[in-house]
């Protein structure tokens, strides 16, 4: 007979304190065989401990999730649903559990990016995410991926109602409804503040329901205008405490190793109101025999990879930007001002760090060879476009004057080297207005005016593509990952319902086929000084393929290029800093190079090519509120304008003299019944054989402006075919009607079987 030896083992029971310590401490929810293990628990005392269990759960610091074990009350699960609602002022994207609806509010969560996911996750995006606690209660989440159906936010006015609740009316024109917020959900915000809602998914008659979930603190319309469009596109504008501090900190470079440049004459040319000064130039006759009527020029850009290094706070903020944003009353760059202005700013007289390009080029325009260095530079003069033009048509200013002959003409010797390089390759020589809002000190539109295209714009544009030029090909020489710019050939439907809108305006471009960048060139060229020689510039540049950044060199087609990344814009472009850390890997620069492994370019890329877009939808969308607001005050005043685009909605119309785009409704329209003809981009009346195409001159006057939305609407008064103006035979009207009226034979024929949709008035 065998008998059971007596455990004479003692084993203290734990204290309440002890397993919640345990138990808040655990990244997850524990079970209680994880707590008997971590407490070594005996059989005699399990009793006594699971009391002690039922004890803190009925006291309420422990919640028990069924087979998921114990956590604390509230605690999130290990892998949930999450919303992501805004991004604070660190530029850290926020989220909270799908459908939270206790009381009290959700607990801090932080999307983190995660290698399971190739996309980022941006404001309104909803995912499957890993949950990490940390610090103070708040969570890491890490998404696995995206889910359909997250919560629709909108960006809104307040407006007071009689419930003591508020009305959001929508700043997105393509927003219709207003939402409406109860007094519980308002966060306290008040009568003509923005904000930001996220509407309740369930509201499915009447008015929407909504919660604010940010406030955005600005008072009066005008000053609110960009931040609109920051707070709609996400885009990150307040700095980080840490950015800050290690900008601060900076200071000046010391020559050590790099090359001595301070004593050549180089020069800054920029806009009269430009604020950061990153590239310099300077260029001479080159003195080798072997290439007689050749030149070496330099373009020297600022060291900001010596400034911003890899994995830092300043660096993390500039990727979130991805690039400075750029709105009529406010800059938001992507590095703080004690760089952007500061240290990375070539200032003139002051010794900066810089990454400099040395190229020799022949008569023809043609690189002969290059050779990068790192560099401490001195700018000799801060000069502007205008000056330097007026220097070269022969009137020099006390700046210009004394380096007309050593600085500015060698220049644009250079430059008509450069221009002629270009012109025989093809570059895609579009010609668009560029205007300039005029603001004044309260954020007001006082006016627009057009921006001068000169030469000492294309000269500084040429010098700034050969530079690119050189880095691509150094970073292809080498075989050092960098990100380049890549420009695709247009879509080949695209360029056929071009070809067919050119031939209705009696101009051809190539036959089908592959299509180059100076096919274009010869229907601009031919087009010239013609009526519709802005339509075709706009046709044109509609049909391009949208340029982005890629890890793989894939050629710029607008510039003619099979290798262009970019280079010399690191304080307000993300991807030339990039650019700056593979070139200082590739040719052993020192400090501040790129490490291969520690970042994915493949996703840095598809990254910097969205904050791009982000930024442009901004300060396209700010531009339309400031022309909206500055023409609030003109109601019922008559414009001359253009027809830009037909749809069965109406006219979209550009004004001649603001540049402002605005709705032409078809109710607005004299009374009949309008068809759209795509291919020709026509909008025809059935019964009265009225005709708006593409092009034509308009005279309206205005009906509607919203600053809020940017939106205009205008009502006809008369109008005038592309060709009738300049006398010409006129193909809006010979080509508008026909017996029994409707859409012109002519047209017909020239398409096949156009595209016709019914625009009922």
């Amino acid at each position: 007979m065998t008998t059971r030896k007596k455990d004479t083992r003692i084993s203290a029971l734990p204290t309440k304190a002890d397993i919640l310590a345990y138990i808040k401490k655990s990244p997850s929810r524990v079970g209680k065989r994880e707590i008997t293990r971590a407490f070594t628990i005996r059989g005699a005392d399990r009793p006594a401990f699971k009391a002690i269990l039922r004890e803190l759960e009925s006291e309420g610091v422990i919640d028990r999730g069924g087979k998921r074990g114990f956590a604390e009350p509230g605690r999130l699960p290990e892998v949930a649903v999450l919303d992501a609602i805004k991004i604070d002022a660190d530029g850290d994207l926020i989220g909270q559990p799908s459908g939270w609806e206790e009381k009290k509010p959700p607990p801090v969560i932080f999307i983190v990016p995660s290698k399971e996911m190739r996309t980022a996750v941006g404001v309104g995006d909803r995912v499957l995410a890993k949950l990490k606690l940390v610090d103070d209660g708040a969570y890491e989440a890490r998404p696995i991926r995206k889910l359909s159906g997250g919560p629709k936010q909108i960006l809104g006015i307040c407006e007071k109602a009689d419930d003591g609740g508020l009305i959001i009316r929508p700043v997105n024109r393509k927003e219709r409804q207003t939402i409406t917020v109860e007094k519980k959900h308002t966060q306290e915000a008040h009568h003509g503040e923005f904000v930001l809602v996220t509407v309740d998914s369930g509201a499915r008659r009447g008015l929407a329901r909504g919660r604010v979930v940010e406030r955005i603190h600005e008072t009066g319309i005008e000053k609110a205008l960009s931040l609109i469009a920051i707070h709609s596109q996400g885009i990150p504008h307040e700095w980080p405490a840490a950015a800050l501090e290690e900008a601060e900190v900076c200071g000046p470079a010391q020559l050590g190793q790099r090359t001595d440049l301070r004593d050549l004459p180089l020069v800054t040319i920029d806009g009269e109101d430009a604020r950061d000064f990153d590239d310099a130039v300077w260029a001479e006759p080159d003195s080798s025999a072997e290439n007689d009527g050749g030149w070496h020029l330099i373009v020297a850009i600022a060291d900001v990879a010596w400034y911003v290094q890899r994995g830092s706070a300043l660096d993390r903020s500039a990727y979130d930007r991805g690039n400075s944003t750029y709105f009529p009353d406010r800059v938001v760059p992507m590095l703080p001002e004690a760089l952007s202005n500061g240290w990375c700013s070539l200032r003139p007289n002051e010794d900066r760090p810089c990454l400099a390009v040395h190229m020799w080029i022949d008569k023809h325009g043609q690189m002969v060879r290059h050779k990068f260095v790192r560099a401490l530079m001195r700018s000799q003069a801060r000069l502007t476009y205008e000056q330097v033009q007026a220097a070269m048509d022969g009137t020099p200013d006390t700046a210009t004057g004394p380096l007309l002959d050593t600085v500015v003409k060698p220049l644009y010797g250079a430059y008509t080297c450069l221009d002629r390089a270009r012109k025989k390759r093809g570059a895609l020589a579009l010609d668009l207005p560029e205007r300039k809002i005029l603001v004044n000190d309260e954020g007001e539109m006082t006016g627009v005016l057009p921006r001068p295209r000169l030469a000492s714009h294309q000269l500084i544009e040429e010098f700034m593509v050969a530079a690119n030029v050189a880095a691509a090909q150094t970073l292809q020489k080498a075989n050092s990952p960098g990100v380049y710019r890549v420009h695709e050939p247009p879509d080949p439907d695209r360029v056929s319902t071009l070809r067919t809108a050119l031939q209705s305006m009696d101009l051809k471009l190539s036959p089908a086929g592959s299509i180059r960048a100076k096919d274009f060139n010869y229907v601009l060229a031919a087009s010239k000084d013609d009526p519709a020689e802005s339509l075709v510039n706009t046709m044109i540049l509609r049909t391009q393929s949208q340029a982005r950044y890629e890890p793989e060199n894939l050629g710029h087609f607008g510039l003619a290029l099979s290798q262009y990344t970019h280079f010399t814009s690191p304080i307000r472009r993300y991807s030339d800093l990039i650019v700056h850390r593979s070139l200082i890997r590739a040719m052993n620069l020192g400090q501040g190079a790129l490490d291969v492994g520690d970042q994915d370019l493949t996703e840095a890329a598809e990254h910097i090519s969205m904050t791009e877009r982000r930024s442009s939808g901004a300060e396209r969308e700010t531009v339309d509120r400031f022309t909206a607001a500055f023409l609030t005050d003109q109601i019922g005043a008559t414009f001359s304008g253009r027809v830009n685009g037909v749809s069965r909605f109406g006219l979209f119309i550009t004004l001649d003299d603001t540049g402002a785009d605005g709705i032409l409704p078809i109710k607005r329209l004299p009374s009949d019944y309008y068809e759209v003809f795509e291919d020709i981009h026509m909008l025809a009346g059935r019964h009265s054989g009225m005709a708006f195409s593409v092009g034509d001159l308009i005279t309206v006057t205005l009906s509607e402006a919203d600053a809020i939305t940017g939106s205009l609407v205008f009502s006809y008064v008369e109008h005038t075919p592309l060709r009738e103006k300049a006398g010409t035979s006129s193909p809006g009207k010979t080509r508008a009607k026909k017996p029994g009226g409707g859409p012109p034979r002519k047209s017909r024929r020239a398409t096949g079987k156009p595209k016709r949709k019914k625009a009922r008035r």
